[in-house]
């Protein structure tokens, strides 16, 4: 192939990759983004030291990955535009790779094998969420050192070899399932020569070899030890899951519909005979091939490379997404190379296979244009997902936080919400998530702190669970019990900023003004972006002598970091009324917390009573008082300063 031709060829899986995903392209941070998007206390230098060398310090231990991810937020900030550019830009280097590889094992087809990578839609999940860009990187760099150990083989130079181990050490850093490299290639190995040789094959590979299962079992520590992926599955079961998982993977990668951001997560139960049919359809083909292999090493070589890229998420190690569902699309995205490869190249010998093969690229193209669309945006991700399975609990939940947010969708948040406690009753999340959302419902306290201790019971070393019960006690004016429940959300993490703050509400509702301080401070000291701490450490300020200043202070850092904070623009508005001159500042505030909530009647009244001060606007001032009794007609506040002000507007 002319440099000319190659260069074409490149630019094709650049631009049809670009083309594919423009949909996800202009998307929005996804869920567990927030995870990998470099956080406050880890965008400094000394962050950039932690990520290396502080355990926990990330979700999980790819310090390569996350180093990448801080210094994309040098370049990008919190765009999101950046972070799917930069995942689409990898994928198609991937494609590339794979094309310089294809055509290192002399095989047909290079650019057939590169496009079809870059344009199957079972790719999609891996390219169009952020969060899997630990997919594409390591791609990058194990596809990178495969070609550099190929090259090496040919040679068998010293000099070649360094890159082949940077490279892999590289990719283990970014994500360890790349792990699995040195097998694929003494795979590879064996179908070009028929046989393995220690000297000349395996002996090369054992320093690989052995830093992938170090790498390997220090992942599954980290994930058990850190993230909590502990599944009790007993070995028969883990290998009802590793065949049917296999055969899923392999289907979906045949046919790719229906995919799903979340799979519903099968019942293991060696007790079902049909379940047993997958392990022996398994054994089945791997026999049958073994047999071919006599013959034709090929099959049995893809097949191998297939399954054994996908080994580490079979079932046989605990990692945490297993929680959600037992298979995931960005599982395969390395092991699709398994089956992509070969039957490309098969497609590639003659012209009606290739024009069939290019017909397939057209297809692949479109399918991946439509899936990365669902991509876009929290809601859509969720609501295709419900589409495809309606009994995905971790949906149902995120949908139905993501509508808390949504003025007016309440009734439909807590309806997901529901949904998701009736599909996974023993997850704390989904009793966490309801008790959110019902804690805001007129009359459903008591239902809120329910589903507080429930997800206390389940997980009694949460610290949130402790704390929201512990708010939720405090509403119900149950002060020593709430007390009790905050102190336990502190001793499992002292640094807890919501407990802090939920805290010194207590402590404010006791009239402990100073400890209510302390409480705040702590929470500010610990998450100096907690809006709902600001507000609160101004509201204690405010009632002490000299400080308004202080508490004005608070109320400002509170609206600056959260603008849509109706409760912080009202308390705004009552300091600085009692500021002389300031009050159409305050005026200015009720009417910003008003326009947030509309339905505030305290605002109202306090807003009527500031225009009652203002010279001609009494008027204005009644339409307040009146807005606020047809909210709460009992208000006796609001009914007195009504008949005040409609006094003095009669003269009397």
């Amino acid at each position: 192939m002319g440099r000319a031709k190659q260069i074409a060829v490149y630019a094709s899986i650049f631009c049809a990759t670009l083309i594919a995903y423009l949909p996800a392209l202009h998307g929005t941070f996804l869920w567990d983004d927030d995870a990998h998007i470099t956080r406050p206390d880890l965008q400094s230098l000394h962050g950039l030291w932690r990520i290396w060398f502080d355990l926990g310090a990330t979700q999980q231990y790819y310090p390569f990955l996350h180093s990448a991810f801080w210094l994309e937020h040098r370049i990008w900030g919190d765009a999101a535009l950046g972070y799917h550019l930069t995942n689409i830009l990898l994928h198609a280097v991937a494609a590339c790779l794979v094309v310089l590889i294809v055509r290192k094992l002399e095989l047909p087809g290079t650019w057939l094998a590169g496009l079809c990578f870059a344009l199957h839609p079972v790719c999609v999940e891996a390219v169009a969420w952020i969060s899997e860009q630990k997919s594409t990187l390591s791609a990058v760099f194990y596809l990178g050192a495969a070609l550099a150990y190929l090259r090496f083989d040919e040679s068998r130079r010293a000099s070649r070899y360094l890159p082949a181990l940077i490279l892999f050490v590289l990719a283990l850093l970014t994500k360890t399932v790349t792990a699995t490299l040195p097998a694929a290639l003494l795979v590879v190995l064996w179908w070009k020569r028929g046989r393995l040789a220690w000297k000349q094959d395996v002996r090369p590979l054992a320093p690989l070899l052995a830093l992938g299962a170090a790498a390997g079992l220090f992942t599954a520590w980290m994930e058990s030890t850190y993230i909590g992926a502990t599944f009790a599955l007993s070995f028969i079961q883990r290998c009802l899951l590793a065949a049917r998982a296999l055969w899923f993977y392999a289907s979906k990668l045949v046919w790719p519909v229906s995919l799903a951001f979340t799979y519903p997560r099968w019942k293991i139960d060696p007790g079902e005979w049909w379940q047993y049919s997958f392990v022996a359809g398994a054994v089945a083909l791997a026999v049958g091939l073994a047999v071919l292999a006599r013959r034709r090493r090929g099959p049995l070589a893809a097949f191998l490379i297939f399954a054994g890229t996908l080994f580490p998420a079979l079932g046989f190690f605990n990692v945490y997404p297993f929680r959600y569902s037992w298979v995931a699309d960005h599982f395969q995205y390395l092991a699709t190379l398994g089956i992509i490869v070969p039957v490309m190249s098969t497609l590639a010998v003659g012209t009606t296979r290739r024009v069939a093969g290019t017909a397939l690229l057209a297809i692949l193209g479109i399918l991946t244009w439509r899936q990365s669309g669902i991509y876009r945006d929290p809601e859509t991700l969720y609501r295709a997902t419900l589409h495809r399975n309606p009994e995905s609990w971790l949906a149902q939940n995120n949908l139905g936080n993501l509508l808390l947010e949504i003025p007016g969708r309440r009734a439909e948040a807590v309806a997901h919400l529901e949904a998701a406690r009736r599909i996974e009753p023993d997850y704390s999340e989904t009793h966490l998530s309801l008790g959110n959302a019902l804690i805001e419902e007129p009359g459903r306290l008591v239902d809120a702190v329910a589903e507080y201790q429930a997800a206390v019971r389940l997980a009694p070393e949460s610290e949130r669970a402790h704390s929201n019960l512990g708010r939720a006690l405090l509403r119900a004016g149950l002060v020593p019990e709430a007390v009790a429940e905050l102190q336990a959300a502190l001793r499992i993490k002292p640094d807890y900023a919501e407990a802090h703050n939920n805290l010194g509400n207590a402590r404010l509702m006791r009239g402990h003004l100073a400890q209510a301080i302390a409480e705040y401070e702590a929470a500010l000291a610990a998450d100096p972006n907690l809006a709902q701490a600001h507000n609160n450490l101004g509201r204690a300020l405010a009632q002490i002598p000299g400080r308004l200043p202080d508490a004005i202070a608070q109320f400002e850092a509170a609206i600056r970091l959260d603008p849509g904070y109706w409760g912080a623009h009202s308390n705004l508005g009552n300091a600085l009324s009692e500021v002389p001159g300031r009050l159409p500042d305050a005026i200015a505030e009720y009417q910003a917390a008003l326009r947030i909530n509309p339905e505030a009647a305290e605002v109202h009244n306090n807003l009527g009573y500031a225009l009652s001060q203002m010279p001609g606007r009494l008027p204005d001032a009644i339409a307040e008082y009146q807005a606020a009794l047809r909210i709460a007609p009992d208000f006796a506040n609001a009914q007195y300063n009504l008949r005040a002000a409609q006094a003095r507007l009669n003269g009397r």
